[in-house]
């Protein structure tokens, strides 16, 4: 399980990671600006972000905004900074104070929902039908030709910019097919 926790004052973030650590979760990230949490999210490629409402460089709003594809973020505040907008699929919103038991049965959840996106994208993933494999196999032609990659590094790239654009990887091979046929 893959754990950030990013605020503002890293004596926030200390006794966030304590209170996880004691609750058995090992291994969490900290950090206290929004770049140093994007970097630690390509790093770790899965997980959930527990987050304040202002970081040192930019609001929660920010970073939800760039977000992973395989990420999730729970948004830690007072009451007057709620948020307007709806808690969706990859966002939930918990009023500070909190009692620890909320705080990890949010993670709980969060983190089954990482598992599902995962598992949901393996099935497509090996559901792909033989035209999708060939469109596949010409976007990282293209790119192995254009760009002198080898085919593992081809197919890196396509699903890095998938991620980074929020498509899937069909739509980014394609995009890449028709941008050569400009």
């Amino acid at each position: 399980m893959n754990i950030i926790v990013a605020f503002a004052k890293s004596e926030d973030t200390q006794n966030f990671k304590s209170i996880l650590n004691r609750g058995g979760i090992d291994g969490v990230v900290t950090c206290t600006s929004g770049a140093q949490a994007l970097a630690a999210m390509d790093d770790l490629g899965s997980g959930v972000i527990i987050c304040g409402y202002r970081l040192s460089d930019m609001l929660y709003s920010q970073l939800l905004e760039d977000l992973p594809a395989y990420f999730k973020m729970v948004l830690v505040a007072s009451e007057s900074k709620a948020p307007d907008e709806p808690e969706t699929d990859n966002f939930i919103f918990l009023k500070s104070p909190m009692q620890k038991t909320d705080l990890f049965s949010t993670l709980d959840l969060m983190m089954e929902g990482v598992r599902r996106d995962k598992k949901r994208a393996k099935e497509r993933r090996m559901n792909r039908t033989e035209a999708d494999r060939k469109v596949l196999d010409q976007a990282k032609a293209i790119l192995m030709e254009r760009h002198h990659m080898t085919e593992p590094e081809a197919h890196k790239y396509l699903q890095k910019c998938a991620m980074d654009s929020g498509t899937d990887l069909m739509e980014t091979a394609e995009m890449i097919i028709s941008l050569t046929n400009i």
